[in-house]
């Protein structure tokens, strides 16, 4: 593909040579002839200037710093989608392998790919261009919209609903039991969870992320939701289009979190709370009761050595005794301030 023919698809402005073939994307400091690559800032200025990619992905005003480029307002996002025209998924062929199980019941789309070990039980509904890759499961009476990828060891557990071109990661469960118990005394007796999951149209599941299917309502996961590897999603939840959650991080049930909200690397975030609409929830942090206003919000402590930690640990456990002291030399103060009064 040449410079100008990936200006015209993506969109973007041409600088420079537009009949210099690219066949690739790449870093800046790995990239050599053939490739493009993308500057978003001056953190990389020193890579760009060293650079030998043929083409750059840059906004307008660093456009005189290379001989090649494409113009965009958003590099990263004009680099994601170069990347999908360089770089296309392997085609996987129509047909159901000879080693996959599939129960007659089921309704698999003909141009749907059911890959070798993949289950898929009675009543559940593979739509058109579906990939079910290697040993992964489509449980009963799940249904799977258009251009759905459920990858290797991946588990959608009965009667759950996926909508257009969902991707689940390989690990990823989606639709367990959510976390339900009654006290019985001393015992704890499993409360039946009869709820779905629901994954709206463009929804991305990582690697190793669990989805609980609700304990009654549903929990919904609305379009255009992108959930890291190694998230837990509990029973009832509803997350809102467009928001993402990093690595790690953890809803607990019933919490509703809003349209477009961002929840940072091992973020915890309690159960039966509301987050706004726009919120971003920085890394580490435990959110326990409802964020009503939209902003940026932090919690915890950060890195120090381990002298500093342990000194500020041991003042933090003195805070309490500290504050009864400065209230009683507040009272103190303020009765003997008559007195100073009366005597001038």
């Amino acid at each position: 593909m040449t410079l100008r023919e990936l200006a015209e698809a993506t969109g973007c402005g041409l600088r420079g040579d537009g009949d210099i073939r690219i066949d690739r994307v790449a870093s800046l400091g790995n990239a050599g002839p053939g490739a493009i690559g993308f500057f978003t800032g001056d953190r990389h200025r020193d890579e760009l200037a060293d650079t030998r990619a043929s083409a750059v992905i840059l906004r307008e005003d660093a456009a005189g710093l290379v001989s090649a480029a494409l113009i965009a307002d958003n590099p990263h996002l004009m680099f994601a989608r170069a990347a999908r025209l360089l770089h296309p998924e392997r085609e996987r062929p129509a047909g159901i392998h000879p080693q996959a199980c599939v129960a007659s019941e089921a309704q698999v789309d003909a141009s749907a790919h059911v890959a070798a070990g993949a289950v898929v039980e009675a009543g559940a509904v593979i739509g058109p261009r579906c990939v079910i890759a290697a040993n992964a499961v489509v449980g009963a009476a799940s249904v799977l919209g258009a251009d759905c990828r459920i990858m290797s060891a991946a588990v959608i557990y009965p009667d759950c609903r996926l909508g257009d071109r969902v991707i689940v990661h390989g690990g990823a469960v989606i639709g367990a039991d959510g976390f339900g118990f009654a006290r019985d005394g001393e015992r704890w007796e499993k409360v039946p969870q009869l709820g779905r999951v629901i994954l709206g149209d463009d929804v991305e599941i990582g690697a190793n992320s669990t989805v609980d299917r609700g304990a009654l309502d549903d929990t919904v996961i609305a379009e255009g939701v992108k959930i890291d590897n190694l998230v837990q999603v509990a029973h009832n939840c509803h997350v809102g289009a467009h928001s993402v959650m990093a690595g790690c991080s953890a809803v607990a049930g019933s919490t509703h979190i809003g349209r477009g909200v961002t929840v940072a690397g091992g973020a915890g975030i309690n159960g039966h709370l509301h987050i706004a609409d726009g919120t971003v929830v920085m890394g580490m942090a435990r959110v326990t009761h409802d964020i009503r206003n939209a902003d940026v919000y932090a919690s915890g402590t950060p890195m120090a050595t381990a002298r500093e930690w342990r000194r500020n640990a041991a003042r933090f456990n003195q805070l309490d005794a500290m504050a009864r002291r400065l209230r009683e030399l507040e009272r103190r103060l303020a009765a003997s301030e008559p007195d100073e009064r009366k005597d001038s």
